[in-house]
């Protein structure tokens, strides 16, 4: 069973940085694709980023080269490092997990969701 909890949200001035932590009390975290996504008020919930369990990695390419995300298996544990923040960057932020090595941007692929943690960016 995966239990996903997020956090590190907040507010930020443009500019800055912040990072995310999603954690999941269930024992199978390693054999788990990990997803972030973001969804703003009146907008479809977007793909941000994944790694799979064998560590290849995606991205949105709207966070190419300011977002980083990583995994710690030891720590059933992934993050999202996000710098070089924009007001466009504002949204609620989700981690999500889907069984298997294949990752992919689409939502409902993805069978297990965290609560969302609110990024508020400043201009």
């Amino acid at each position: 069973q995966v239990q996903l909890e997020e956090s590190g949200g907040g507010l930020v001035r443009a500019g800055g940085s912040l990072r995310l932590s999603c954690a999941d009390a269930g024992r199978t975290f390693s054999s788990y694709t990990m997803a972030w996504f973001r969804q703003a008020p009146g907008k479809e919930r977007d793909f941000v980023a994944a790694v799979n369990w064998g560590g290849a990695i995606t991205y949105a390419e709207s966070v190419k080269g300011r977002f980083t995300i990583s995994r710690d298996n030891a720590k059933n544990t992934v993050y999202l490092q996000m710098s070089s923040l924009k007001a466009e960057d504002t949204a609620v932020y989700y981690c999500a997990a889907r069984a298997g090595l294949s990752s992919t941007s689409v939502p409902g692929t993805y069978q297990y969701w965290g609560q969302g943690t609110q990024v508020t960016v400043s201009s």
